[in-house]
């Protein structure tokens, strides 16, 4: 309680001494995001999408297979979100018909491909022929569940029934789904899922593994353990967002208290652990920091975890406790928008966000900007 009350005290005297309002802060972003996002645009090919950049500064794009796709016409739907922008709603709506929901390849990451393209689309301009690509992709999604598991499968492994904790945000298209289209199985498959992960994933504190490997067969845990983060017992900065963030958006859908529990224990462990900028290395336990060795920071995991604790912050009775929340996403924002981490006007070759980590065991988009980032970035600025 101490360490949380000092933590309280710092966030505080953070924010007051960064005197730039949330207000201003929002609208340098949003014009930059429109610079930004054009530049970008005119850099992609037909069937392109940005991935990172190259060790040599130049645009890593992807094409459609791979799971980010749907980050980049997302983006542009939030930067027209806050700047209202025509040129954004073009960009977003180009960007968005260029996936086709038949191209994507059979993998979990279809929530991410498929709702922060059609799904922002959709949310924005209610314009129906986004639908069947929704409808679609809740439908490739869900044939991914198990109910001996009681879970939707994450990699297509030949041995065993993986589950990643990235796995709770593909949820939000599912509960959407049930939704728009009466269809109640989805949200059945979702609690389940949520459930299963929430019981099996999760340490005493709330820390989360990466991955739990499942018998498919019998539903029995074969083994627990990481993939991108540092050991199989450490915190990998992005797996606790992404469990922060799909627990408050599980919240938001169903109201279930559990998920509100969950959402909030992750915050309590997570806030007094954050560096005094509040953009977190790309794992908690990596000693490189503590012995004085390059360790990476990942402002995606920061990204994803403001815009997080903004939802979650206005679901909590605690006037406290909202603060705190509240007061730490407001703090990574103005790190995040800050010199530090946010590119120059045509930098970056049209990404926004710099110092993010993606796959550091492996030396893969190690120290560079990200395009979920930049996703995550704007969502938490509309959640303001």
């Amino acid at each position: 309680m101490k360490r949380l009350i000092i933590s309280i005290a710092a966030l505080l005297l953070f924010v007051q001494l960064n005197a730039e309002s949330m207000h201003s802060l929002k609208r340098r972003v949003g014009k930059l995001a429109v610079s930004q996002i054009e530049l970008m645009d005119s850099e992609l090919g037909q069937a392109q999408f940005p991935r990172s950049l190259h060790d040599d500064g130049s645009l890593q794009t992807s094409d459609i297979k791979y799971w980010c796709v749907g980050f980049f016409p997302g983006t542009a739907w939030y930067a027209y979100e806050l700047t209202g922008k025509k040129s954004m709603r073009r960009i977003a709506q180009k960007n968005t018909l260029k996936i086709d929901i038949e191209q994507l390849t059979d993998n979990h990451d279809i929530g991410f491909e498929v709702w922060c393209s059609y799904g922002n689309a959709w949310r924005l301009t209610e314009d129906e022929s986004y639908l069947p690509a929704i409808r679609r992709g809740a439908e490739r999604l869900s044939a991914r569940f198990c109910p001996t598991v009681g879970c939707t499968r994450s990699w297509n492994r030949d041995k065993g029934f993986w589950v990643i904790i990235d796995n709770m945000m593909n949820l939000e298209l599912l509960e959407m789904s049930s939704r728009l289209f009466g269809i109640e199985d989805y949200d059945k498959i979702a609690r389940t899922h949520a459930n299963t992960t929430a019981r099996n994933h999760f340490r005493e504190d709330l820390s989360t593994f990466h991955a739990v490997i499942y018998d498919e067969a019998t539903g029995k845990i074969e083994k627990k353990q990481t993939v991108q983060g540092y050991a199989d017992d450490s915190m990998w900065a992005r797996g606790q967002a992404w469990g922060l963030y799909g627990y408050t958006m599980m919240y938001r859908f169903t109201r279930d208290t559990s998920y509100l529990a969950q959402a909030r224990g992750i915050a309590k462990l997570l806030i007094p652990m954050l560096p005094e900028d509040g953009i977190p290395y790309w794992d908690y336990n990596d000693p490189a920091k503590e012995n004085g060795e390059f360790c990476p920071r990942d402002a995606s995991a920061a990204a994803i975890m403001a815009s997080a604790m903004l939802e979650l912050a206005g679901y909590v009775e605690n006037s406290e406790e909202a603060r705190m929340l509240r007061h730490t996403a407001e703090k990574q924002l103005l790190s995040l928008a800050s010199p530090e981490y946010l590119c120059k006007k045509g930098e970056c070759h049209g990404f926004l966000l710099k110092h993010s980590t993606g796959h550091r065991m492996r030396g893969i988009e190690v120290d560079k900007p990200l395009t979920y980032a930049d996703y995550y970035f704007l969502e938490a600025l509309t959640r303001l």
